[in-house]
């Protein structure tokens, strides 16, 4: 391991949720087998799917911490109460229940096995320690370095997952993270004068605040391995 090319980095960390495993087709799915039998139409479905995303921000902003378990029940239940509706309450059990199984997306593993090879490897993640340990086993290689929401009781975008990992690597150490999300990962990272590479899945376009700060994009994992193993 050290350094490759012209690219100065020993450490690559990644978010798990939304940049390996893929998160949303996850959710979508425990969302609609939830909310089978009531009688939503799929419009409906996306909206409700959209006041929960914007309940588990406010939620994970608070304080004090809350487990990420109790984050998935509250943020579902403010979500219903928002748009008008009971949802039933298995659709909190099933969120942590089938988070383990959400698969990764299919050109992780083979990105992370190229990486693995040149490069320490590390995920920062918003959950609870044994939900990510379940996540784990869907990945052919080792993280040497893990950082979840519960080790420092906080939720990116705060930068205690940062701040954590920067302790660990060395300020003087070169280290690359890796997100899907602007503003759970990209951003806050990037304030805090970290090289970061965002994946852009979606095609989608970058906040005008964010210009110049993100280092590289790529639409997909394969395509930020050809660059960082060339």
């Amino acid at each position: 391991m050290g350094l490759k090319g012209n690219l100065e980095f020993e450490f690559v960390t990644f978010d798990c949720y939304g940049t390996l495993i893929d998160w949303e087709t996850g959710i979508r799915r425990a969302f609609k087998q939830a909310l089978e039998g009531v009688g939503l139409s799929q419009a409906q479905e996306g909206k409700l799917f959209e006041l929960y995303q914007e309940e588990e921000k406010r939620i994970e902003g608070e304080t004090p911490y809350r487990k990420y378990r109790e984050v998935l029940a509250l943020a579902a239940s403010a979500a219903a109460r928002r748009f008008g509706t009971t949802i039933p309450e298995k659709l909190s059990s099933l969120l942590a229940d089938q988070l383990p199984t959400w698969d990764p997306f299919p050109d992780t593993n083979a990105a992370l096995e190229r990486l693995a090879a040149e490069y320490t490897l590390g995920i920062l993640s918003n959950v609870d320690n044994d939900l990510l340990e379940g996540t784990l086993k869907h990945f052919t290689v080792l993280f040497d370095l893990v950082v979840t929401a519960e080790r420092v009781r906080s939720y990116k975008p705060a930068p205690e997952h940062f701040e954590e990992a920067r302790s660990i690597i060395g300020a003087d150490r070169g280290w690359l993270h890796v997100a899907a999300s602007l503003y759970h990962d990209i951003e806050p990272a990037s304030q805090l004068g970290i090289n970061t590479a965002w994946i852009n899945r979606n095609n989608s376009i970058v906040e005008k605040r964010l210009k110049g700060k993100i280092l590289r994009e790529a639409k997909n994992l394969s395509q930020l391995s050809d660059w960082l193993t060339p």
